[in-house]
């Protein structure tokens, strides 16, 4: 399903990929010379101690030049990100739509509702600066954004998930293998799934379960769908729905899981996807949440670094749940005291590169319980 780009947009695309590599490696790095040089010995002159907060770190370095260097251009390479990926992916709408068309016609597995209400937090949000966010519709059975967040993810973060964009799926499988290789699900639901990256690898791991995957956004559903098929996965069931209020019975699911969805939800709203995930778990069942880490795991320094996303680049919910007690809002959701954990999940085959652009490598936090 991926657009087919020619020589000049796979080298616009090479060049978000080789400016975001130069970002990490070359301009990021004078940030934190100028901060471990210059801004903080002068706090701590002033102060007699070092900063201690992402506020007092964000108050010493957002205005210096080095920061609003890396700042300016990051968002530039953002910028220009969505426009290559918008171009490419209009550039072959009509295609693209006629090609998830065919490969979607007469299947029962991809279930769309038009009169679902699009909430708020998703509608009002261009999400990573991308034209009219996740739900946005050009054409009859439009698939342009999700084209567009296929080919540009895969250039933002230089392939670094993998050629499937599929590595926070494939971490998830391997966290499962080595700490419960028990688990064999019979029903696994993935909440607010997108296009699906990370739906895929379930079904490669567990062969026999459904697998549901549920989102608000029908352009990501009928690409998701279609991609799916497109690459022999005929029996993932996508589903336009809520993840706050889904139409499954209750207790129906062994996992219920997300993969980088929280950060993209209101203080409203998360709270309802976690009680929704304790509504649909049958007992013994286990909900897991992969993020970028909390920031209490963080030096000042690198909470000001991380939350850049949080304060430019249209992520308004990103920089409240990197300081959520995520483990105290599912026991608030139903789940017992002593039945959360909290992990690193990894995918195995794809190497970090070194240093990290923030929130880049194939590394994430993950978050649930066990009910």
């Amino acid at each position: 399903m991926l657009p087919a780009p020619g020589h000049d947009m796979r080298t616009r695309l090479d060049v978000v990929a080789h400016l975001n590599r130069f970002l990490a490696t070359n301009v990021l790095p004078a940030v934190s010379r100028d901060w471990e040089q210059e801004a903080c010995p002068a706090f701590k002159a002033a102060n007699g101690r070092e900063p201690a907060s992402l506020k007092e770190a964000r108050d010493l370095m957002e205005n210096r030049s080095s920061h609003l260097g890396w700042g300016l251009l990051r968002r530039t390479v953002m910028e220009y990100r969505q426009q290559v990926g918008r171009q490419l992916a209009l550039s072959e709408a009509v295609a693209l739509r006629d090609r998830a068309q065919r490969l979607n016609r007469g299947r029962e597995t991809l279930k769309l509702n038009p009169a679902l209400p699009i909430p708020r937090h998703v509608s009002a949000v261009d999400t990573h600066l991308m034209p009219g966010g996740y739900a946005a519709e050009y054409q009859s059975d439009d698939v342009t954004n999700p084209a567009s967040y296929d080919a540009g993810l895969f250039a933002t973060i230089g392939g670094g998930a993998g050629p499937l964009n599929d590595a926070a799926g494939r971490a998830l499988v391997g966290w499962m293998r080595g700490a419960v290789p028990e688990f064999r699900p019979h029903m696994v639901v993935d909440l607010a799934c997108g296009l699906g990256h990370n739906t895929l690898p379930l079904r490669q791991a567990f062969p026999e379960a459904r697998i549901v995957a549920l989102d608000v956004a029908a352009p990501f559903l009928r690409y998701g769908h279609a991609r799916a098929v497109s690459l022999g996965v005929e029996d993932v069931e996508f589903w336009q729905e809520d993840a706050t209020a889904t139409s499954l019975p209750d207790g129906c699911a062994d996992l219920v899981f997300t993969t980088m969805v929280l950060h993209e939800t209101s203080a409203k709203v998360l709270p309802a996807i976690l009680r929704e995930c304790h509504r649909l778990l049958m007992p013994g069942g286990i909900t897991i949440h992969l993020e970028q880490p909390p920031y209490r795991q963080f030096a000042p320094l690198q909470q000001f670094l991380r939350d850049w996303d949080g304060r430019h680049n249209n992520e308004p919910y990103w920089t409240a749940l990197h300081q959520t007690n995520l483990p105290q809002l599912l026991e608030e959701a139903g789940f017992e005291p002593g039945s959360t954990f909290e992990t690193t999940c990894r995918a195995g085959s794809v190497t970090s590169r070194q240093p990290e652009d923030p929130g880049r490598a194939p590394v994430w936090y993950a978050v649930g319980a066990r009910k």
